[in-house]
């Protein structure tokens, strides 16, 4: 399988946007959009649909963050609630190690990426608490992949 491609869902009506033009990333992304398709617990999810604003510290601006996913769910007690998710391999979720095996080029590239990510989440975190939301972030070990 492709690691980048477009998804074509079987229930496009539960999907939120254009059903024509889901995108998916990475191996994790296409992996989460066939369980949302198809599980009987999503009410409706959507991909890169929704806009958050946030400060990157790195690029010293205000900048756009497009979360991989909005979801609504029937949870365990039968009450539905919203999530915002964010998949990302286990690694990137997890601050930078420095080994003194490491090029110092790789250190501050991982750091100005841990920062900006720090940021994007935290505005995700903001945006879900206004609207009665929930953000997580989702892995390969949640998922269900291994690497």
């Amino acid at each position: 399988m492709a690691h980048q491609g477009k998804y074509k869902p079987v229930h496009p009506n539960k999907y939120k946007g254009d059903s024509k033009m889901i995108v998916y990333r990475s191996s994790l992304e296409f992996k989460m959009m066939r369980k949302f398709d198809s599980s009987p617990h999503i009410v409706w999810w959507s991909s890169e649909e929704i806009i958050v604003p946030y400060y990157d510290p790195v690029k010293r601006r205000s900048r756009r963050y497009f979360p991989d996913f909005v979801i609504r769910k029937v949870g365990a007690k039968g009450i539905e609630e919203t999530l915002m998710i964010e998949v990302k391999p286990y690694s990137e979720t997890m601050r930078p190690r420095h080994t003194p095996r490491k090029r110092r080029s790789r250190i501050i590239s991982e750091e100005l990426t841990w920062a900006t990510n720090q940021a994007k989440w935290a505005a995700a975190r903001e945006y879900c608490a206004r609207h009665g939301w929930e953000f997580v972030t989702m892995t390969e070990r949640e998922i269900g992949l291994s690497y």
